[in-house]
């Protein structure tokens, strides 16, 4: 994980003078140094052609030595996608299954990290699902919560399991998940451990290699407010060696731009998910948006602000509308409530510059560690009279 870099003040980002974005957990705003980076390389390819990456240089390098940086793992075991759905699904369809063998995952995931496993029922896997369980929280049944560590080992316990599929934070009610105890159980049983990452990586810390975690995928436009349409994968050089190539293209060989060879070498670091040609006006903006916020401050210093900000809401918002959702030893990057009328609750709190959204039934607040007390403090007032006027 990234150590903190001294951070000089910065001026507000332009969206904070707009309103209070507590949408971090959807799509997050642009950050400028990535916007910045886009225009760069769309300028310089615009003038010289090709000759842009002698001018700047290939991104995707600079990508995987900022997200390695940041996770704590070697540049060679990150790779630039698309989206976490791509970089699941290469990890799931790579995965030497045979008939009868078990994946686990969690009932409510994302269907980023859902689908990509439920596909390989076609080669006579079995998707079996964690059932959701309260875990302390005191929710009722019926509304998206967490799974229990006794369920996964019980299910581990019956063996033939060779991956278990887990979010870090669930998007609906922010349960994060302890993967550390998760990593010693599937080290323990032989399985394979694939993170999502999409509702924590920038803004919590994340150490795979430390955790026993063999890939972690996320996406570029949420805690890391980089463009939409990025994404990153790490994977393990362990796990890299028992997976299949499911997806080839000419960016996949060694042999590089000696294209009348057809020679079969696919690179065997992260470039093996790297198949073919893909944005590099984006991989230069998610570079620059990985050095700029999460790198520049430092994540654990994001994390404390994260935490202090989500406790001012706690404080500050009325519990006669709003009913927290909180998980014994559980702190995560997403605050959710119960709250009526959610939806309405969303759109009135819109229209005053308060921007939180709504998913599983319950309303999301997702504040970033760059952003300020006062901030938060507006945000609170807006959504106290957003829910008092949506009461019935």
């Amino acid at each position: 994980m990234s150590a903190a870099h001294p951070a000089p003040e910065r001026p507000p980002y332009p969206w904070q003078a707009e309103g209070v974005y507590l949408n971090h957990c959807g799509i997050a705003p642009l950050l400028p140094a990535g916007a910045a980076a886009a225009r760069a390389w769309d300028e310089a390819q615009m003038r010289f052609g090709a000759g842009v990456f002698a001018r700047l240089g290939d991104p995707t390098r600079a990508l995987h030595a900022a997200v390695g940086e940041l996770l704590g793992v070697p540049a060679a075991d990150v790779a630039f996608t698309r989206n976490t759905s791509e970089g699941l699904s290469m990890v799931a369809n790579g995965l030497p299954l045979e008939p009868g063998d078990r994946i686990l995952s969690y009932v409510h995931e994302y269907p980023s990290n859902h689908y990509p496993w439920r596909l390989q029922e076609a080669r006579g896997a079995r998707l079996e699902l964690l059932p959701d369980r309260p875990c302390g929280s005191g929710l009722p049944d019926g509304l998206p919560r967490g799974f229990e560590l006794e369920d996964l080992e019980r299910m581990l316990r019956a063996g033939r399991v060779r991956a278990v599929a887990l979010s870090q934070v669930q998007f609906t009610s922010g349960f994060m998940a302890d993967l550390a105890a998760v990593g010693r159980l599937c080290r323990e049983h032989g399985a394979w451990l694939i993170v999502d990452a999409a509702q924590s990586l920038g803004v919590a810390p994340l150490g795979p290699a430390e955790l026993g975690v063999d890939a972690v995928a996320a996406p570029g436009w949420k805690w890391l407010l980089g463009p939409v349409g990025t994404g990153v994968l790490y994977t393990s050089p362990r796990l890299r060696s028992a997976l299949r190539c499911t997806m080839a293209g000419a960016d996949l060989m060694e042999q590089g731009e000696d294209y009348l060879n057809h020679a079969w070498r696919p690179h065997r670091d992260g470039r093996f998910f790297e198949y073919g040609t893909a944005s590099m006006a984006a991989a230069a903006a998610l570079a620059a948006c990985v050095r700029d916020l999460p790198l520049r401050e430092g994540v654990e210093r994001l994390a404390e602000q994260a935490a202090r900000l989500r406790q001012l809401l706690r404080a500050g918002l009325d519990l006669g509308c709003y009913r927290p959702v909180a998980f014994p030893g559980c702190d995560g990057p997403i605050l959710s409530w119960r709250v009526d009328q959610p939806e309405l609750v969303a759109r009135r709190a819109a229209a005053e510059g308060v921007t939180v959204t709504v998913r599983g039934g319950y309303l999301r607040t997702a504040p970033h560690g760059y952003q300020t007390e006062a901030e938060i403090h507006r945000a609170i007032a807006v959504l106290n009279r957003a829910a008092v006027s949506a009461s019935p």
